[in-house]
């Protein structure tokens, strides 16, 4: 008895001295984190639910100051999901400590998809220090003024623009088509947006795409009481990487089966997740070859219905071609209205903020000749001020998982974190900007009037919550 007795006495102080270095050992993987983290910290240490971790953790690691901490649970965690998710993030991150730790398992993860999720993060970040220098020759000649030699630098851009994402993308594939023109049901056209939606059934069991279908079951009531010309996408079309090719089978239950009822022709952008992989790009141009409702000529590209000329982008790398291409395309139109789509914003008031590229050397191709710039990527619904004529709207709210917004300045006109999609309603006179929701109701609505004389909007404009 006395032997038992001792036995369980030194079991107890045993399992005590482990749970005491536990802790030590959490508290000082906490203090890796600014105070105003270690919160969340604690959470994810805390979580015993592998899915419900990795999801916190994923959350966690967008910010750059917890860099630290997430490289040392990178090191502790056994949970395979729970490493791809800290991967996936620092993964675009230069700092040394992170170089090495994707080196580590690129060559040595238990997981393969980790290993290679690794092993692109590191060829993307090497590359991308070689195309910097493209990028600085061509900045050369465009100073000197030497356009063959500019010309010669910018389509050897566009071909590294594949070459560094991996994707089998071909440069002459690039290349837009020449402007083509929709015929408009009546005088009024009106035109339904979405972005930020693909997400289904294998992006996230949390939310098993539900809100995708809810906002899809919407836009088609909405569509039934008075009928859209077309529509078209803002990007991140699906997730977490693209399609793999024109015939997974996953376009028939994230596409098809949702928005074909519509019976409408979506024209399509890209997002930074349609170019997740190296066969999503051309198999989205691809499927639209087989589809009625897809519409997919280029990565970029212009066409006219009615009073309005649309302007898709890809966002995802504004090439010198490309820019040069939206510049002459703006100038040459006789449009009426002018609205430039793609899926990155240049103002947001949401998690992703402004881009500073973006506003660099997109914005001062926009200004004083486009009338509207329609993004996504923020999972969010936003109205942000005029800035040279151009009306910046945010339309994310299609199907992926909603981010809370706090608006951190005064160019916030509306923005909600929200599901639903942004409708146009276009005259010659004016355009109509609705935010829809899931249950029909409008969230939002401004009014941008133009008159005869005119060129550009913003004199006389209206908004209401």
């Amino acid at each position: 008895m006395k032997f038992k007795s001792a036995h369980l006495v030194f079991t107890s102080l045993f399992l005590l001295c482990l749970s005491l270095i536990a802790t030590a050992q959490q508290n000082d993987l906490v203090s890796k984190l600014p105070v105003n983290l270690r919160e969340k910290g604690q959470a994810i240490l805390s979580e015993v639910d592998e899915k419900k971790r990795t999801a916190l953790v994923d959350e966690l690691a967008r910010q750059e100051a917890a860099n630290d901490f997430c490289l040392a649970l990178l090191s502790s965690d056994s949970a395979a999901p729970v490493r791809r998710a800290i991967l996936n993030r620092l993964g675009n991150r230069t700092a040394p400590a992170i170089q090495q730790a994707l080196q580590r398992h690129a060559a040595s993860d238990p997981d393969v998809e980790n290993a290679l999720l690794a092993l692109n993060k590191l060829r993307l970040q090497r590359m991308n220090e070689i195309r910097q220098s493209l990028k600085q020759r061509l900045e050369l000649a465009k100073q000197t003024g030497n356009e063959a030699e500019w010309k010669k630098l910018a389509q050897e851009q566009e071909r590294w623009i594949s070459l560094v994402n991996g994707t089998m993308l071909p440069a002459f594939m690039r290349v837009p088509p020449p402007v083509f023109t929709l015929k408009p049901k009546g005088k009024t056209v009106r035109v339904v947006t979405l972005g930020d939606f693909g997400y289904g059934d294998d992006a996230n069991k949390q939310i098993a795409g539900e809100p995708q279908k809810q906002v899809a079951a919407a836009m088609l009531k909405t569509h039934r009481k008075g009928t859209f010309d077309f529509g078209l996408t803002l990007g991140d079309n699906f997730y977490p990487t693209g399609m793999f090719s024109p015939s997974d089978p996953r376009w028939k239950t994230l596409w098809s089966d949702l928005y074909d009822p519509l019976k409408l022709k979506f024209y399509v952008s890209y997002g930074n997740h349609d170019w997740g992989s190296p066969d999503s790009p051309i198999s989205e141009l691809l499927f639209a070859q087989q589809s009625k409702s897809w519409t997919l000529p280029a990565p970029y590209y212009s066409y006219i219905c009615g009073p309005l000329q649309f302007f898709a982008l890809d966002t995802n790398e504004v090439s010198e071609l490309q820019l040069q291409w939206l510049r002459e395309s703006l100038a040459n139109s006789t449009a009426r209205w002018k609205i430039v789509y793609g899926h990155h914003p240049v103002y947001s008031a949401g998690q992703h903020g402004d881009s500073n590229d973006l506003k660099a050397r997109l914005l001062p191709v926009l200004k004083g000749r486009a009338d509207i710039y329609l993004a996504g990527h923020d999972h969010d619904l936003q109205h942000l001020k005029t800035e040279g004529g151009v009306h910046f709207f945010i339309n994310g709210g299609g199907g992926a998982k909603i981010r809370d917004i706090t608006p951190k300045d005064d160019r916030s006109l509306f923005a909600k974190s929200s599901y639903g999609f942004a409708t146009l309603e276009v005259t010659t006179e004016k355009i109509v900007v609705k935010f829809i929701g899931t249950d029909l109701s409008e969230l939002y609505q401004y009014t941008i009037t133009k008159s005869k004389d005119q060129n550009l909007a913003d004199t006389q404009s209206s908004g209401s919550k």
